[in-house]
């Protein structure tokens, strides 16, 4: 879990209080600034997941691939004759 992951979780619950707090107080303002702040919390959390996956798709392309078991090249094969 990254930076923005974190940050946009955060602005996106405080998003939620301001504007719940403003259907309270009868406050279109405060409604509408919580909304905006939920809404740019979300796509921080989105930009970071974004990161997070890119991250983990380089770090698994990094990794040495591994020979096949004899077993699991005879079902693959009998697989793709089959499919």
């Amino acid at each position: 879990m990254n930076k923005d992951r974190v940050e946009g979780k955060a602005k996106d619950i405080a998003g939620r209080v301001q504007r719940q707090a403003g259907e309270w107080a009868d406050s279109p303002e405060q409604q509408a600034k919580g909304a905006a702040k939920q809404a740019e919390g979300k796509v921080q959390n989105a930009f970071g997941q974004a990161k997070d996956a890119a991250k983990d798709a380089a770090d698994k392309a990094k990794q040495p691939r591994r020979a096949p078991e004899p077993e699991e090249a005879v079902e693959a094969e009998e697989r793709r004759r089959s499919g």
